[in-house]
């Protein structure tokens, strides 16, 4: 069943694309040399031909093989585990820094990075080259090579890049891991991938204050036995950490005393290069697996054609290494020989303009921030903004939770001049980039994503798996792409289940979304978390969204509670402004609003207030976490949960 989508679907265009950007962009180019008229056409084609489009993409990102592959892709096992660059040789580190050296790129700067404290350093693409050759040759020297998961625990620090990059080179597999992890994530993770190594921090700053790590990591090891190395870089000043002799090792005696010359390991393309792992609802995190022509080409693509980045240009995504986002910023950057930008700080410290001081002090061009993020330096006002250059800018991206018209619209204005696009971007883990995504070449309307990825054939579907519009549906892609995760690490049978079989031979990728008659798509929420009310379908994020709309409302979250006639009702939890207070005529208040907006039969049952919402560390508000706690059922894994005092705060509220 489809219903009829809602509040923010089918927003008035507020952007108007630029003739001039559109033929001066990279996707202009590559269709111009295939001889591709319209932008409509380059997707019909990739579509038509997977195996021509990912040949052209991966020419077009000038990805260079030690042996070529006989066979872009080979289905002969069937959709679901696709091979790639078949025959083909690749370390894909030859193609981030390697080949790099011999060229003017070299002199480019690769990676700028800021403390919060202030302290700021580059690297050009020769020292980011050097460096990570120093590394390579340290983890050869503690017996590690090919096919060992090295785990990456630390802050957004020059070191992690280094270190990510190091473990490529050796042939070996990166696990990275959120910085805020407690000791039982990183066991569930290191002990799953078996990894011999892990290089951490002493600790972390965050609004002046140092937060250990390494006591993290010393706890985590004593449980898994496979870890023979802990390299540390020192970050925090801890000089009373304590280390474990033949087992521990301080970056700064390791490292720069290296050879700043390294062989690279000669690797297959669909060799194993990374493990990174997503939170279950139940049971162990997946590990989703990705190889070196996979996640890193995608990323890479997703930045060349929809964001239109060049080597000029310097992206920067608010992240941690432990969210797809960090390895994807670094790969996507170095392919296409940019400039990246790491972050080791609050947004708001010490003031509330930290993230556009960023934007001019480093001419970030491409600004990765959450909707989150954005609803929490409104309030604030312009002058945060305006007292900053902020000319460099050619977009902002945004990622991690669903954006509200009001804060789109803010940012499109107050940010971006009212002139230049949001470039919305959705996917996941498993997809290594983006399904949806704006771009340079359409229209965009507040919320809106121009829509698919080029090389992602992504439809919108109804129950039977038939394609709708105007209505919500299924978020599908009916064909494999590059990036796409090889499953889910020694679970195949999970990998399977989770995106293989509500409709066999489409990928069901569990989000509702829609089309809107100008032909732009939405995300209204989770298909998981989907409410159903009488036989309607109903996505969290349309309740979310029109309580967002209340003045006294700073954040919401809606879910589906188990009734007798109807099926589920809903019950909201909302987080106030200050000056508002949690009293039966604001909740009345609030009730009558979603149901004059959804009609009668949505009424939700009611709405509670809570001092603060379960989020993940990248700003995700965990419904299903809520509705556990609402029903005293088990919570499932909250491996991801940045605050888990938040989930006492939904029980009190009940």
């Amino acid at each position: 069943m489809t219903t009829e989508p809602t509040f923010p679907f089918g927003q008035e265009i507020a952007w108007q694309p630029n003739a001039d950007w559109i033929a001066a962009s990279n996707l202009q180019a590559f269709m111009d040399r295939h001889g591709i008229a319209t932008y409509d056409d380059l997707h019909a084609r990739a579509r038509a031909d997977i195996a021509w489009f990912w040949d052209a993409a991966l020419a077009d990102l000038g990805i260079d093989f030690y042996t070529p592959y006989t066979q872009v892709v080979n289905l002969g096992d069937g959709v679901e585990f696709p091979r790639w660059c078949v025959g083909g040789k690749l370390n894909i580190i030859h193609n981030c820094l390697d080949k790099w050296q011999d060229t003017p790129t070299r002199e480019r700067i690769a990676l700028r990075w800021e403390g919060e404290e202030g302290a700021i350093r580059t690297l050009t693409y020769g020292e980011l080259y050097a460096e990570v050759n120093r590394c390579a040759n340290a983890l050869r020297g503690l017996g590690l090579g090919k096919g060992d998961a090295v785990g990456l625990y630390m802050p957004m620090i020059p070191e992690l890049a280094i270190a990510f990059l190091a473990i490529i080179k050796i042939g070996g597999v990166i696990l990275p891991l959120f910085s805020g992890y407690g000791p039982g994530a990183v066991v569930a993770r290191l002990a799953d991938a078996e990894a011999k190594a892990i290089v951490t921090a002493d600790g972390l700053l965050r609004r002046g204050g140092a937060v250990p790590m390494k006591p993290t990591v010393d706890a985590a090891c004593a449980e898994v036995p496979s870890v023979r190395h802990v390299i540390v870089v020192e970050r925090a000043g801890s000089a009373a950490t304590p280390m474990t002799a033949g087992r521990d090792h301080w970056w700064h005696d390791l490292v720069p005393r290296q050879p700043a010359a390294a062989a690279t390991a000669i690797t297959d393309a669909e060799d194993v290069l990374m493990i990174i792992y997503t939170s279950g609802t139940t049971g162990r995190p997946k590990g989703a697996v990705h190889t070196h022509c996979g996640f890193p080409v995608k990323a890479a693509q997703d930045m060349r054609h929809s964001m239109d980045l060049k080597p000029e240009d310097t992206i920067f995504w608010f992240t941690d290494m432990g969210w797809m986002m960090g390895p994807w910023l670094v790969f996507g950057a170095l392919l296409n020989g940019a400039t990246m930008l790491f972050y080791d700080g609050g947004p708001d410290y010490p003031a509330v303009d930290r993230v556009w001081a960023l934007v001019e002090r480093h001419g970030i061009t491409h600004l990765g921030i959450s909707p989150t993020l954005v609803r929490a330096l409104k309030p604030h006002g312009d002058e945060p903004v305006r007292c900053h250059d902020l000319a460099s800018l050619r977009a902002v991206g945004s990622t991690g939770s669903p954006w509200d018209p009001e804060s789109w619209l803010w940012t499109f204005h107050t940010v971006l001049g009212g002139t230049k696009p949001i470039l919305n971007y959705s996917g996941g883990t498993e997809i290594s980039g983006g399904i949806l995504c704006g771009d340079f070449f359409r229209p965009l309307a507040p919320c809106a994503f121009s829509g698919p990825v080029v090389g992602m054939d992504a439809d919108v579907v109804d129950e039977a798996g038939n394609p709708v519009r105007g209505a919500v549906g299924e978020l599908v892609i009916r064909q494999p792409w590059i990036g796409m995760t090889r499953g889910f690490w020694r679970d195949r049978d999970r990998y399977v289940e989770t995106y293989w079989r509500t409709l066999p031979g489409l990928w069901v990728h569990g989000d509702f979304a829609a089309v809107d008659a100008h032909g732009l798509w939405y995300i209204l929420g989770r298909s998981d978390d989907t409410i159903k009310v009488g036989g309607k379908r109903l996505g969290p994020a349309e309740v979310e969204a029109i309580l967002n709309k209340h003045p006294a409302v700073r954040e919401s979250a809606a879910i589906g509670v188990p009734h007798p006639i109807k099926d589920q009702e809903v019950v909201a939890f909302c987080v106030l402004r200050a000056g508002y207070a949690p009293d039966e005529t604001l909740r009345s208040a609030l009730v009558d609003l979603v149901t004059t907006e959804l009609g009668k039969p949505l009424k939700p049952r009611t709405v509670k207030f809570v001092t603060a919402l379960p989020k993940t560390r990248n700003a995700k508000v965990m419904n299903r976490v809520i509705r556990a706690a609402y029903l005293d059922l088990p919570l499932g894994d909250l491996s991801s949960l940045e605050h888990p005092a938040t989930v006492d705060a939904i029980r009190q509220a009940i």
